[in-house]
């Protein structure tokens, strides 16, 4: 049994201790994502001697905070010394996941005050949301409904009765 199934054995009666450890393991799984992220743009691993004289090499992290369904996570994401890597992985400029997003659209359509759903968030998430930023959100969906909406449709989905 490896640590991981150990830890989940001994959290598994305790909601608060799960999310802890999955909270811990996400994190460690971005990190470790971001970094092998770094090494294939590189084109080298951590150390190697291939790397030496390349011209541009690592350059230390900068730090990240994401808000999961499981908390509050501090990401580590890799630099390189040209300042020409750029991460994949996570979107810029995003400090939450998608979850929070679509909750708080499913809320507003169903009638919900932005200043209900931002102290709701406040207390389940921990994470301070104005009720402006709360109503930004749904407007961000509007371009997407509205391109749905002017969408062509093939023939194929047309139905004569």
């Amino acid at each position: 049994m490896n640590d991981f199934t150990k830890n989940m054995a001994q959290a598994l009666f305790n909601q608060d201790k799960i999310n802890d450890l999955l909270r811990k393991e996400l994190q460690q799984a971005v990190d470790d994502l971001l970094e092998a992220e770094l090494t294939a743009f590189l084109g080298y691993d951590p150390y190697a001697r291939a790397g030496w004289n390349t011209g541009n090499s690592r350059n230390g992290v900068y730090f990240r905070k994401v808000d999961t369904q499981f908390g509050e996570i501090e990401i580590q994401v890799p630099r390189d010394r040209n300042g020409l890597f750029h991460q994949h992985t996570l979107p810029d400029y995003k400090q939450h996941s998608d979850v929070l997003e679509s909750m708080i659209i499913k809320l507003y359509s169903k009638g919900v005050t932005t200043r209900e759903i931002a102290d709701l968030i406040e207390k389940v998430y921990g994470s301070h949301y104005s009720p402006a930023q709360v109503s930004n959100i749904p407007k961000q969906m509007i371009p997407k409904v509205e391109a749905y909406h002017q969408r062509k449709l093939s023939d194929k989905f047309f139905c004569v009765y």
